[in-house]
């Protein structure tokens, strides 16, 4: 009789398993959801909310393209420093 082996699990399996052993991975869930919610409520009752959330949106996501851009630049700069052997 051959040897029955284990069906493999899926690499999301084990992730899902890992985040469910995790206290605070519900809780990292579970507090951006209520936010997003008490977010959507005060919206509706006060509409001018969204255009200054829209307006940080905008700065956060400018401040975040100006730091990717100087990390890449010292990458390159780093990169045309670097001794590499010739093809």
């Amino acid at each position: 009789m051959p040897e029955t082996q284990p069906i493999p699990m899926c690499p999301m399996a084990e992730i899902c398993k890992g985040m469910i052993e995790k206290p605070f991975s519900r809780s990292a869930l579970v507090i951006p959801g209520i936010i997003f919610v008490a977010l959507g409520a005060l919206i509706v009752f006060e509409p001018r909310i969204l255009a200054w959330i829209i307006a940080a949106g905008f700065v956060l996501l400018g401040i975040m393209m100006i730091t990717a851009a100087g990390y890449i630049r010292k990458i390159g700069t780093r990169w045309r420093n670097t001794d590499r052997p010739a093809d």
